[in-house]
């Protein structure tokens, strides 16, 4: 792959990544794998203003996570690849099995002492 090539992809990667940096991004994805909802529902399942929400989605919606559609005066989202699910659980596992290593190596600490 030429170097400008993979300079873009790895920046879009990176952006990509950015859109799951936020907390609240990710509470928002995992609420809509349940299936599609308006901003004013996410807000109430969250407990989010709905300002807030409107822009997470903004940043979802700009990465193609989410997908937005008009019925009438709303709009509903919905996950755009169920792929990220499968994602997030995988960062999920890899993280819990992080922790535990640590929480080992410091119980090993503590025992040494």
């Amino acid at each position: 792959m030429n170097q400008e090539l993979e300079r873009e992809v790895n920046q879009l990667h990176a952006e990509f990544c950015a859109g799951l940096a936020d907390p609240k991004r990710i509470l928002i994805i995992y609420a809509l794998s349940e299936g599609p909802l308006n901003v004013g529902e996410l807000a109430e399942s969250l407990h989010l203003s709905q300002p807030a929400v409107s822009r997470h989605l903004k940043v979802l919606r700009e990465r193609g996570m989410v997908i937005g559609s008009r019925f009438g005066p709303s709009v509903e989202y919905r996950i755009g690849d169920p792929r990220l699910i499968e994602a997030l659980d995988l960062l999920r596992a890899a993280l819990r099995d992080h922790l535990s290593h640590r929480a080992e190596l410091a119980e090993a600490f503590i025992e040494e002492r």
